[in-house]
């Protein structure tokens, strides 16, 4: 079973879980990424009666294409169930997200979740996360700053040279990353001038984690 098919059994075992919950007018947050896609199709063909919130104009029109009602988060009260990929996970569900560039709007429709449900394959597993960079979305005034302070932390930065966020700002990958304590990091990173957001996401963790292995979903809650 190729990485493709592991995400794809991923997503479907997502919307298995979350099927019996739906009620008419349910509100059904979605992130980003190539897992999040699988996942828009499974509702897609389930053709059911929701609201979608999403983090990006690409799944916005792969929904409305759908005929689902694309609110903005400010339009519901809140999010029912929020699904999403990540970029590495550990055993206590805590999370670095944001390859694709959207962390802020990741984080934020996860924070007014009920249950964030994050579904990937099991490459995504580590014991200590910090393999993958971490982004840091960045006001564009701040960022050599915000960099050099990284350094101190024991980080190599990198600028995403040529991206924009949605948001309209900027993005550093940090590379080699100390993440012995994620939550305090998360917080530290945060606590600095010109930081919008970062892509650990510890203080929000997933509720429940869907990893897809050549054999099973591993479920972990």
């Amino acid at each position: 079973m190729n990485q493709d098919q592991k995400k794809e059994k991923s997503a479907k075992e997502a919307y298995k879980l979350i099927e019996p919950s739906i009620r008419r007018d349910s509100v059904i947050g979605i992130g980003t990424g190539s897992t999040t896609n699988y996942f828009i199709e499974e509702l897609n063909q389930a053709r059911l009666d929701i609201k979608g919130v999403v983090c990006s104009s690409e799944a916005s029109a792969e929904l409305i294409d759908n005929v689902y009602q694309v609110l903005s988060l400010n339009e519901v009260h809140s999010i029912d169930f929020y699904v999403d990929g990540a970029d590495e996970f550990n055993d206590r569900k805590e999370l670095i997200k944001g390859g694709g560039g959207a962390l802020t709007r990741e984080k934020i429709l996860a924070s007014c979740s009920e249950t964030f449900i994050c579904i990937v394959d099991e490459s995504k597993f580590t014991n200590l996360l910090g393999s993958f960079p971490l982004p840091i979305e960045v006001l564009e005034i701040a960022r050599s700053a915000i960099s050099r302070e990284l350094m101190k932390m024991g980080g190599k930065p990198i600028f995403r040279n040529g991206f924009t966020t949605d948001n309209g700002h900027q993005i550093i990958d940090i590379h080699n990353l100390p993440m012995e304590v994620p939550y305090e990091l998360e917080e530290k990173i945060n606590n600095l001038p010109g930081v919008v957001e970062n892509g650990i996401f510890s203080k929000r963790k997933a509720d429940i984690i869907l990893s897809a292995t050549d054999t099973e979903i591993k479920e972990i809650r």
